[in-house]
């Protein structure tokens, strides 16, 4: 395809980000002509069960994000394997990787992230992987076999979530954390332990406060044989996935000029610094309302709900993003948990209350009676409660410690919060309010 489009709505993104706004402009205009690329070939589909699909439990059917008809039906021109190159801003066109240039009224700029990649001499061998996209996934599929070595570089999320995957399929994995435990980003040093404890049930290696300094393999056939550690130490292995994280997509946005700082600049309509130029998820530093200011929150449903926010300003509705905070929910080795918020204080004003038995851990942080973090683990059934809260900015002061206890639930909370609370959940919403989009809980 090469020539001119033209469009009312350009979303840059086929993933949570991209979906959410489209959808909340045919909310609001059933015809305006919406287009999106995506540099993917496929339909959206949901990234965190990439994993799954790795494992053998997930078909990439299964993983469809919305109908395989979902463009057709709302009327979505969608152009995938397809990469933004050029970015106009006062023109109002974006020119694709095969010569077409697509002249737009407003702009979504939902690019997403792409995964840090360390320097490592070798680290261009073929039998290195990231693990961000269902491409990534399908390669290490390919590669991998049963009684395989593989060597993960990166204790978070990803790679612990690979990790299990490739457990599942037979392979033995060392993981490789430059910090002092695994998953430090998102869990306490008690919930840490649990999780290392069952990785390494499950046969995993787990070495911290080491980085990965070369990868080895043979000259003549290009196979990966060990990995070399920061203090000279080989692991033997024939794969790397590596998995530290990723980093906002910027390169479109600030070459056009757009304010970018870790990620793309927006205010609460996520707005950017150009008009009729939006950005969302992955890509962008949007509010957050633990830190008080913007930031970059890679988490999934972040990404859909800015998206929507995002859609209904593209299409006319003054419409305030209520902010997010990190927040993830993660099964790893049947070990559910959730976390979100602020998970280590950083000095003795915040106060810390917790609670643990043989099945649960629970965990929340407070200042100044406001809910500033919370960690559950095992049971976490009624963990979005607590985020509620904590997201609505509630006083807790006086049933603080209810919070923590095994038979905490709705009805825990003094009735006039949960009956004010429940009574909110089913008030409407008139056509003169502006719309204001936060969180799930």
């Amino acid at each position: 395809m090469t020539g001119t489009l033209d469009t009312k709505y350009l979303i840059i993104g086929n993933s949570a980000g991209g979906i959410g706004a489209a959808e909340a402009i045919r909310q609001l205009d059933r015809s305006g002509s919406i287009t999106i690329i995506s540099d993917e070939p496929y339909p959206a589909y949901s990234r965190p069960l990439i994993s799954k699909y790795l494992a053998g439990e997930c078909k990439i059917e299964k993983m469809l994000f919305r109908p395989s008809d979902f463009y057709e039906k709302n009327s979505i021109r969608a152009l995938p394997g397809r990469k933004a190159v050029q970015l106009d801003t006062k023109g109002h066109t974006v020119k694709i990787d095969d010569g077409t240039v697509i002249a737009w009224e407003q702009l979504l700029l939902a690019t997403g992230g792409s995964p840090i990649i360390p320097q490592m001499e070798g680290g261009n061998s073929p039998a290195v992987f990231t693990f961000t996209t269902l491409d990534d996934a399908r390669a290490i599929d390919h590669y991998i076999k049963k009684g395989m070595r593989a060597v993960v570089i990166g204790g978070g999320l990803i790679g612990v979530s690979v990790t299990e995957a490739l457990v599942k399929r037979g392979v033995r994995v060392t993981i490789i954390e430059m910090k002092d435990r695994i998953l430090n980003t998102i869990l306490d040093e008690t919930t840490s332990t649990m999780a290392t404890a069952i990785l390494e049930k499950h046969g995993v290696k787990i070495i911290t406060n080491h980085t990965v300094t070369e990868i080895n393999s043979e000259f003549t056939t290009d196979r990966i044989h060990a990995v070399t550690l920061d203090d000279s130490r080989g692991i033997s292995c024939e794969a790397v996935i590596v998995a530290i994280g990723v980093r906002p997509r910027l390169e479109l946005a600030a070459s056009a000029g757009i304010k970018v700082n870790r990620g793309i600049i927006v205010d609460r309509t996520m707005k950017t610094s150009k008009s009729d130029i939006y950005a969302c998820g992955d890509a962008a530093e949007a509010y957050d309302f633990i830190q008080g200011e913007n930031r970059v929150t890679p988490i999934w449903p972040n990404a859909y709900l800015g998206g929507r926010v995002a859609g209904f300003n593209m299409a006319g509705v003054s419409t305030k993003y209520t902010g997010a905070t990190s927040m993830n929910s993660l099964n790893y080795f049947g070990m559910a948990v959730t976390s979100a918020g602020m998970v280590m204080p950083p000095d003795k004003s915040y106060e810390v209350i917790s609670r643990q038995n043989e099945r649960n851990y629970r965990k929340v942080i407070l200042k100044d009676g406001l809910l500033i973090g919370l960690i559950f683990c095992g049971d976490i059934e009624q963990s979005g409660i607590v985020y509620g809260l904590m997201k609505d900015r509630v006083n807790v002061s006086d049933f603080k410690q209810t919070l923590v206890a095994d038979d905490f639930s709705f009805v825990s909370l003094p009735e006039p919060l949960w009956r004010e609370r429940l009574a909110g959940s089913f008030k409407p919403q008139t056509e003169s309010e502006p719309i204001t989009v936060g969180v799930l809980q």
